[in-house]
């Protein structure tokens, strides 16, 4: 049995992506801008989404999917709902913030919480991912 499971372990490690978790507002008036590309919504701060860079959100192919999300000993399960634009930015719709690198993935605080990574630490955290 022991074998089986760190087979598993293995192979959840061999599809998982490495990326960089940084922080984000979904919600209305948040530092996100506009509202969600997958939905055309705003998403409350408590509940775990994110937002992928450009090439991972593929033209919206992973949208309202869940992804997991792993880091300091921990993982969380989000919803895909934004794109983190690499390719457009200082705009109204980004927020006037630059392009979004092209290895992000963007957190709601539910999602920062979820890692338990002390609020005092929340800004990029190396982080691997995986479609859930």
């Amino acid at each position: 049995m022991k074998n089986l499971r760190k087979g598993a372990i293995l192979v959840l490690l061999e599809n998982s992506t490495k990326a960089v978790l940084t922080i984000n507002s979904f919600e209305k008036g948040g530092d996100g801008g506009g509202p969600s590309e997958c939905d055309n919504n705003y998403h409350s701060d408590n509940t775990p989404v994110v937002a992928l860079s450009t090439g991972w959100y593929s033209g919206g192919s992973r949208c309202l999917n869940n992804v997991t999300i792993s880091a300091n000993g921990r993982s969380v399960t989000a919803m895909v709902v934004d794109e983190c634009d690499s390719t457009m930015g200082c705009d109204d719709d980004h927020d006037y913030q630059p392009p979004c690198p092209n290895n992000i993935v963007d957190a709601s605080k539910a999602v920062w919480k979820a890692l338990g990574v002390p609020e005092g630490d929340w800004g990029d955290l190396d982080i691997t991912w995986s479609d859930a």
